[in-house]
């Protein structure tokens, strides 16, 4: 039996089933909840850089800006949200990340637990279902490297 055949009594039960699990979430008789593509990416930052093995967010000539801008006075520090494009629906998101792993991590399995984390994170926190996960590999991190974040400063 689908939800649109019914037996008498049983209307309210169907017409109370949600068609998905995040849409009772955001749409409801009330009204309706819009999430904001930075707070998810906001999340989505959060919840990648909790991943053991995750040295630092964000590739290329973003990840150089974010570190410069971090040592101008004022500027603030780097953004969570470096590394993260996200885009997002009324029910869904899909999600683009640039990540630089530790040395000897497994990429695999690194790339499997950063996917977990992130779709949990976010199916928690704001009902959206996900539906990618992508991880794009820029760079590794090699013990004893310095980076421009963690050097000292030349002069004085």
């Amino acid at each position: 039996m689908n939800e649109t055949t019914t037996r008498p009594g049983e209307e309210s039960k169907a017409r109370q089933r949600p068609a998905m699990r995040g849409a009772t979430e955001l749409a409801s008789e009330q009204g309706k909840t819009a999430i904001a593509d930075t707070v998810v990416a906001k999340i989505v930052g959060m919840a990648a850089r909790d991943v053991p093995g995750v040295y630092a967010m964000g590739a290329g000539m973003a990840r150089a800006f974010g570190i410069v801008r971090g040592h101008l006075p004022g500027a603030g520090g780097g953004s969570i949200t470096q590394g993260v494009a996200v885009e997002v629906g009324e029910r869904q998101a899909a999600v683009d990340l640039d990540v630089i792993v530790e040395y000897g991590v497994s990429i695999p399995d690194l790339a499997a637990g950063v996917r977990r984390n992130v779709i949990a994170s976010v199916e928690k926190m704001c009902g959206l279902e996900i539906t990618e996960v992508n991880i794009t590999v820029g760079d590794i991190h090699l013990p004893g490297e310095e980076t421009a974040e963690t050097a000292e400063p030349r002069v004085q």
